[in-house]
């Protein structure tokens, strides 16, 4: 799930990006060394690295919010698709199972009808075979291969386990990104720099797989502490995002079709696919 926490975050790994596009150990981008971090800026520190000439870009949400439109029907988002780690393989009369075992469903259709096992933390190959024939009518197994009754219809299938999401909320933010400098210089040259960088970004991919919208709204200097040392530009941009809801999906693997007449609402007939 998405907060405003998250947002400061990426915003300030995309001006360490930005900074460092070669990485920290390199020189900065920007035109001075940059230090950036959500929140506000510890006093002392503050003034120890102004003096080395040393700039800080700080993320502060802005007090309030406003609410937005969610989606209509909040569709859920597959953001990480099923992995299977189990193969069934079917030859003849026999399923053979075979691969490493995590959790999924592994489904025998023995002549229309469906049978599903999900595997557990300690199975094992011969264990979910085992389970499988305890299931079937006729069958039985050997290791991890299942055997089943002679002349039947078969199929097999495995069903992994993913992760989807679906929006509960949206909410438009305000965020200041400050830069703070102990020369107007380095101020202006960090500024002038992120400035076009921030702007241009725009979308930002989220934690929770969701998008936020990132809009440019003004910025303004702040002199007033020059007499200390301290200059800083405030630049101020609205952030639109979501707040999400996660959980795990199993892989839909027995699909079932109902045909139903329409004027008296009786089932036609139902197939298992």
């Amino acid at each position: 799930m998405a907060d405003i926490s998250d947002v400061l975050s990426q915003v300030s790994g995309l001006v360490a990006g930005f900074a460092y596009p070669n990485g920290t150990a390199q020189p900065s981008a920007a035109g001075a060394p940059v230090r950036t971090y959500p929140g506000w800026p510890a006093p002392n520190q503050l003034e120890t690295d102004l003096r080395d000439g040393i700039v800080h870009v700080s993320l502060y949400d802005m007090p309030g919010e406003r609410r937005l439109n969610e989606f209509i029907g909040q569709p859920w988002t597959v953001t990480q698709a099923p992995t299977h780690t189990l193969t069934a393989t079917v030859a003849g009369n026999v399923v053979t199972l075979a691969g490493t075992v995590s959790p999924q469903n592994v489904l025998i259709q023995l002549n229309g009808q469906d049978y599903i096992y999900t595997a557990q933390p300690g199975d094992t190959l011969n264990s979910i075979a085992a389970a499988l024939s305890v299931l079937i009518p006729g069958a039985s197994s050997t290791g991890p291969a299942v055997t089943l009754p002679a002349g039947g219809q078969i199929l097999a299938r495995i069903g992994g386990i993913g992760s989807a999401f679906r929006e509960i909320k949206r909410q438009e933010k305000h965020i200041m990104v400050s830069v703070w400098a102990g020369r107007p210089n380095l101020r202006d040259a960090v500024a002038k720099f992120l400035d076009p960088r921030l702007a241009d970004a725009r979308n930002l991919l989220l934690p929770d797989g969701s998008t936020a919208f990132m809009v440019y709204e003004r910025s303004n200097n702040n002199d007033a502490q020059q007499l200390s040392g301290l200059y800083r530009r405030d630049l101020f941009y609205a952030v639109r995002f979501s707040t999400t809801s996660t959980q795990q999906v199993a892989e839909v693997i027995a699909p079932v079709i109902n045909v139903i007449n329409a004027q008296s609402g009786q089932t036609i007939f139902t197939k298992q696919l």
